[in-house]
C-alpha cells in the first residue's frame, strides 16, 4: 500500500514531520510497521511556509527512487519548515510496466486550482473507464497532466467536479467522483474494487476522504476490516480506516508523533495518515469507510468536521 502523512499547525521542522521519528514516512518506507510491503516507487511532499518567498504557494519535491536510498532528503529537509504539509511514499507493481519518473510521485498539483493531492488507492481499469469519464474533465486540468498514474487521473477529474472550495462543495464533488466512476465502470462492465483514501490539501486545510466500492462495484461495503485480514485482503483495505490525530505541543516531542491530549476545540495540530503513527493507536480517531473529515486552522486553533459521504 502507499503511505500518506498530511499535517497542519504551527510552524515546524520538516524534519520533526518526515525523518527523525523512528516510525516516520521515510522509515516506514525500508521498514513497515502495519503493512509488510516496501513503496519503491518514489516518494515526495509539498509544504508551505510563511518563510518560503512565496508563501501562498508550496514548495514540492518529487524523487522517483525508494525514499530510504533518496540521498538528497537529509541535507535538503532539515533546512525547511512549514505550517502545511503533504508527504506520500509510492507502492507499485513489481513489474516492468511501472513507470518510476517524477512525474509519477504525489502529491499532484496544478495551476488554476489551491488544492494538491494523494492517495493510498487505486482506480482500476482506469485508462478503459476514460471512455466514459473524459467528457466530465475540464480542459484546463486534462491539458496539465503529464504522468501514468490513476491518481493524478482523478486528481483531474474531481478538480473538473468541483463547484467551488467550500467544505460542502468538496464534499459533493468526491461523492460526484464516485458516481461516475461507478456509472462508468457498469456501463463498460468493469466493475470492481475501488480504494480511494485520499488526502486533499491547501494552505492551512486538510480534506480526508475515505471511500470506494466492492469487488461487484456495490457502495454499501461492511464488514470488520480486522476480520478480514485473512480472509480477503483487499476488501479489508478497502474498509480499513485512516487516522487522524489532534492536540497541541507537537513541538515539544522530538523525534516522535506524540502530542499532548486536549478539549475539542483547543488544538492546535493535526495530522492525518494512512495508518497510526504512535505506539498508542487508540489516541487517533478514525475515520471510517465511508466518512469524510474537514480539517482547517483559524486563528491557531484546529476546526475539524466528520461527515458520512452520500453514495
Amino acid at each position: 500500500m502507499c503511505r500518506f502523512l498530511a499535517y497542519i499547525g504551527p510552524e515546524l521542522p520538516i524534519e520533526s514531520l518526515l525523518l527523525a521519528p523512528e516510525n516516520s514516512l521515510l522509515n516506514q518506507s525500508l521498514d513497515p510497521e502495519l503493512h509488510p510491503s516496501l513503496q519503491l516507487a518514489g516518494w515526495g511532499f509539498a509544504a508551505w511556509s510563511d518563510h518560503l518567498l512565496h508563501p501562498e504557494a508550496p514548495l514540492r519535491y518529487h524523487r522517483p527512487k525508494a525514499a530510504f536510498h533518496d540521498d538528497n532528503a537529509k541535507s535538503v529537509i532539515p533546512s525547511l519548515q512549514a505550517h502545511t504539509l503533504l508527504s506520500h511514499i509510492r507502492a507499485a507493481s513489481y513489474d516492468a510496466s511501472v513507470v518510476q519518473a517524477d512525474e509519477n510521485c504525489h502529491p499532484f498539483s496544478f495551476d488554476h486550482t489551491p488544492w494538491i493531492i494523494a492517495q493510498n488507492g487505486a482506480l482500476p481499469h482506469w485508462r478503459q473507464l476514460q471512455r466514459e469519464l473524459l467528457p466530465h474533465c475540464k480542459d484546463r486540468y486534462l491539458t496539465q497532466m503529464r504522468g501514468t498514474t490513476d491518481t493524478e487521473f482523478l486528481y483531474v477529474l474531481l478538480l473538473s467536479l468541483l463547484e467551488g472550495d467550500s467544505d460542502e462543495d468538496v464534499q459533493r464533488g468526491f461523492e460526484k467522483l464516485l458516481q461516475v466512476i461507478c456509472k462508468a465502470a457498469r456501463d463498460l462492465d468493469l466493475a470492481a474494487l475501488t480504494k480511494l483514501k485520499i488526502a486533499l490539501v491547501s494552505r492551512e486545510r486538510i480534506i480526508g476522504a475515505n471511500f470506494g466500492c466492492g469487488h461487484e462495484g456495490e457502495t454499501d461495503v461492511t464488514g470488520d476490516w480486522q476480520k478480514l485480514r485473512d480472509e480477503d485482503l483487499p476488501l479489508s483495505m478497502l474498509l480499513e480506516p485512516i487516522y487522524l490525530l489532534t492536540g497541541a505541543n507537537f513541538q515539544d516531542y522530538a523525534n516522535t508523533y506524540d502530542i499532548d491530549a486536549c478539549p475539542e476545540g483547543e488544538a492546535t495540530s493535526a495530522i492525518l495518515a494512512s495508518e497510526p503513527l504512535t505506539e498508542n493507536a487508540e489516541e487517533w480517531l478514525k475515520i471510517e469507510f465511508g466518512e469524510i473529515v474537514f480539517l482547517e486552522r483559524k486563528d491557531g486553533l484546529i476546526r475539524k468536521t466528520v461527515r458520512k459521504l452520500d453514495v
